[in-house]
């Protein structure tokens, strides 16, 4: 009877733990964000901060000055690094990034980062990203940027972690004007072609050698240079969350993924009434056993 009743509880509890385990805050992935630009770095991280809960979003001038890799490894788990026009450090920002890319922790990236890459439009005068440029997931179209709008193509999305709950999507300005590399994992496209004729990848990622850079091809400070909030739409703060929960998790969502992560993969914690709910669970489970060595 005793038995009997164990197992019963025993198998209410796990129930218990299943539920707890499933409703694990989103702060048990909490990524600490640097946000990278040489303008709107301020205002963007204010706007993520009050509209994407579960991150830190820490601005970080580089317009002039190089930030430390080591500083950065230290404080923060994911970059996000665009631009608002062209700057002459972009290509040691670019070796910085790419370095701290290289010790597994995640990049994302924002409109305007092609009108500065190497092969951005002559007219606004690209500097380059320096080492960057060789693990990012997108060259340019060679025009960048389109200024026209951009629509997500909902046909085009991949069922992935960095799509979840993306649905809709547009930019009428800032968005799009990117080719993806060969072995790049384009996961949405836009509606609209780039300026060459071919598909024009909103959200993208590649993963080199276990370096992970993100591209959300839609400009992050969009809320800051758009006051009335119409020119742009959908579920934005949803896919930039998206890229830094994915980020916070060393962009590992399968197999494949893990198996290119150099750094230990985050794993959702249980809550403490969850840890203490399993460790009664186990005494429970132990419990006739030690009753039946006593005999």
């Amino acid at each position: 009877m005793q038995s009997h009743l164990v197992r019963q509880l025993a198998a209410a509890l796990i129930v218990v733990v299943v539920a707890l385990a499933g409703a694990a805050p989103r702060e048990a992935w909490a990524a600490r964000v640097a946000v990278l630009s040489n303008f709107y770095q301020n205002e963007t991280a204010a706007a993520f901060a009050a509209n994407i809960g579960g991150h830190t979003f820490t601005p970080i001038d580089v317009s002039v000055t190089l930030p430390n890799l080591a500083e950065l490894t230290a404080r923060y788990d994911v970059l996000l690094l665009f631009e608002d026009s062209t700057f002459g450090n972009a290509p040691a920002v670019g070796n910085v990034v790419a370095a701290y890319a290289r010790t597994g922790r995640a990049v994302v990236l924002g409109t305007f980062y092609d009108q500065d890459r190497s092969d951005g439009p002559v007219a606004v005068t690209p500097h380059g990203w320096g080492a960057l440029e060789t693990i990012d997931p997108n060259t340019t179209d060679g025009t960048g940027t389109a200024y026209s709008p951009r629509s997500l193509d909902a046909a085009s999305i991949t069922a992935h972690p960095l799509t979840a709950g993306v649905t809709a999507l547009f930019g009428n300005r800032f968005a799009g004007g990117n080719q993806p590399k060969p072995g790049t994992r384009v996961l949405a496209n836009w509606t609209q072609k780039n300026a060459r004729g071919g598909t024009d990848p909103a959200i993208a990622y590649r993963i080199t050698n276990g370096a992970c850079v993100i591209h959300i091809a839609i400009a992050p400070q969009y809320p800051v240079i758009d006051a009335t909030n119409t020119e742009f739409g959908g579920d934005f703060y949803r896919a930039w969350a998206n890229a830094f929960d994915f980020g916070a998790g060393h962009c590992a969502s399968g197999i494949t993924d893990v198996s290119a992560v150099k750094q230990p993969i985050a794993i959702p914690t249980l809550s403490d009434a969850a840890l203490a709910i399993t460790a009664l669970l186990l005494a429970l489970v132990a419990l006739p056993r030690v009753r039946a060595r006593r005999r």
